[in-house]
């Protein structure tokens, strides 16, 4: 069965959420809110320890997902 736009789009438009970031970062969401305010903020707090390889590992498998959806979109295009 094809992929329908509204498949298509939804898959494209997923996102990371607060929920889990803060997950794969083994952090509460408060914490992950709390990290992304601006420095200057009062309710500011630093980012966990190795935040740089969990944020890496994440977008590497959206970016993994998004090819994913482009190759069967090309697919789908070729097939018709």
């Amino acid at each position: 069965m094809a992929m329908t736009f509204r498949d298509a789009t939804d898959d494209l438009l997923k996102g990371i959420s607060h929920e889990r970031l803060a997950a794969a970062l083994g952090v509460s969401v408060p914490s992950v809110r709390q990290a992304r305010l601006d420095p200057t903020a009062k309710a500011h707090r630093s980012p966990p320890e190795g935040w740089e390889g969990k944020v890496a590992k994440l977008a590497e498998s959206e970016g993994k997902r998004l090819l994913r959806l482009s190759k069967s979109l090309q697919t789908a295009i070729r097939r018709s």
